[in-house]
């Protein structure tokens, strides 16, 4: 049996934007996701897979069936965010920028928001939603949550971000986080949302997975993300306006300090050399992709705007939310490193990589060491608490997801073991949702969804986990499942 601390937290994830709709009045039309999800030039052109998230799931309208589901698998830990269309789907007073301008990156370091201009802000807020907001963390405050409040999962409301303009190369309109406008306009919506839910909420993630937005966004364009407008220029704009927004947004929630801390959750992948000269590489890509987001809000360094430190920007964060799915395998090269392809999340589907590793329906690697090695660096270097936020498989039959989980939560001891504070183990997710460009063909639940039907099936995994959270660990009888799953028969 390897038992887990008492208080250890065994939970799963969702975003609002993949989970919510799906039933009668559940629809938010007001996002720049749903804008890009529902454009013809997309669809037609295969960047969205022309699938609709209106089809979804229907957390919105059946949330106590999905609490009660997860009740029965013996979860205690919830991350969920709150959709900023739904709150705001209209726009609000500009407001008044301490400095900087309405331009691409002007520094922004500082937001005045006192009660009276929250009091302001809640003449425009749709309180329809807000009120449901309540009652769904209601619901799983009462059942005994542990609930993680995420302000931002990827969505902006349309009238800061009209994605289709932007990908056609027209930025006179709303351009999202190119604008330093978001920088203020996402501080005073965490601060609204915090003033008015703030007895529910148990801690805060300001964001998750920012890296994506600016990655996907404008340097990955084959990933169909908004505004899938290639330019590495574009990419750091964003990337700063983020880093200014979330420490902007760190000094305004209406507790003093938040009951466990404040936190954000990122993207990671464990970068592994292909050969021993390789290490090289794998320095780079971390300093690259890891090290300068979280220097910049943990340290204040900020080398690419030509300062060693801005101390407005030093100290915003309690804990680290990992998010990790598969590893990065590079090489040395005169730019830097290559990712290399026929590994992690550069495979064939439902195949063997190159390192003979079975691969996801989304064609990702099965690599729960590389769990470890996140863990163990992020520790390393700052020291401080860390949850495991996302971690899961896409794998509608459910063939590679039980040991996945076992092997991965494994991963998590290990690294308990070596004295990594690690506070939690968040599933990706609970049920199938939607799964971004790529629509409902990617399936992550534990519970396997009828679209048609809205009913919850449970799949084999969730008995598997139900099993590690009555334990708080990983039982001898599931020891078993901890490795690489047998290579699944050829389809004929």
């Amino acid at each position: 049996m390897l038992s887990f601390p008492k208080g250890f937290k065994f939970g799963w994830s969702q975003s609002g934007f993949q989970s919510e709709m799906g039933t009668p009045g559940s629809e938010d039309p007001n996002s720049d996701w749903h804008v890009w999800v529902h454009d013809r030039e997309n669809i037609v052109s295969q960047v969205v897979s022309g699938d609709l998230p209106e089809n979804g799931p229907g957390y919105w309208g059946n949330y106590k069936r999905f609490h009660d589901e997860a009740e029965k698998i013996g979860l205690n830990a919830v991350r969920i965010n709150v959709e900023w269309s739904r709150i705001f789907p209209r726009p609000l007073p500009k407001p008044e920028m301490q400095t900087g301008t309405d331009k691409e990156n002007s520094p922004v370091i500082s937001v005045d928001l006192n009660e009276s201009k929250l009091r302001e802000m809640d003449n425009y807020a749709n309180h329809e939603a807000l009120s449901h907001y309540r009652q769904i963390l209601e619901d799983l405050r009462n059942r005994g949550f542990h609930i993680v409040l995420n302000m931002y999962h990827w969505t902006l409301p349309i009238w800061l971000h009209d994605p289709i303009r932007v990908r056609r190369g027209d930025f006179t309109g709303p351009t999202g986080w190119l604008n330093s406008r978001t920088v203020y306009e996402f501080a005073r919506f965490s601060a609204y949302v915090a003033w008015k839910l703030d007895d529910l909420a148990s801690e805060y993630a300001t964001m998750n997975e920012p890296n994506v937005v600016w990655g996907a966004g404008y340097a990955f364009p084959r990933a169909g993300f908004p505004p899938n407008y290639l330019s590495f220029r574009l990419s750091e704009i964003a990337k700063w306006n983020i880093i200014q927004a979330h420490a902007r947004a760190c000094l305004l929630y209406t507790s003093p300090s938040p009951r466990d801390g404040l936190g954000i959750i990122y993207a990671n992948t464990s970068y592994y050399p292909l050969r021993p000269q390789d290490n090289e590489a794998v320095e780079i890509a971390e300093r690259l992709n890891r090290w300068s987001f979280f220097d910049s809000i943990i340290k204040g360094e900020i080398t690419s705007e030509g300062q060693n430190v801005r101390e407005d920007l030093r100290n915003r964060l309690d804990w680290i939310g990992v998010n990790y799915y598969t590893r990065t395998v590079v090489t040395k090269a005169e730019s830097g490193y290559l990712t290399l392809p026929g590994y992690g999340d550069r495979c064939e589907r439902n195949s063997l990589s190159l390192a003979n590793l079975p691969t996801s329906d989304f064609g990702w690697e099965f690599f729960p060491e590389g769990l470890y090695d996140v863990l163990l660096k992020y520790w390393n270097r700052y020291g401080l608490p860390l949850y495991v936020m996302e971690n899961g498989i896409a794998d509608d039959a459910d063939y590679q997801r039980p040991y996945y989980l076992v092997s991965h939560i494994y991963q998590v001891h290990r690294a308990l073991n070596e004295g990594v504070d690690v506070r939690g183990y968040l599933h990706w997710s609970l049920a199938d949702n939607y799964e971004w460009s790529s629509g409902f063909s990617m399936r992550f639940g534990l519970l396997k969804v009828d679209y048609l039907t809205k009913r919850l099936y449970w799949r084999p995994s969730a008995l598997v986990y139900r099993e590690i959270t009555r334990s708080n660990g990983i039982p001898e009888e599931l020891e078993h499942l901890n490795r690489v799953p047998p290579i699944k028969p050829l389809r004929h």
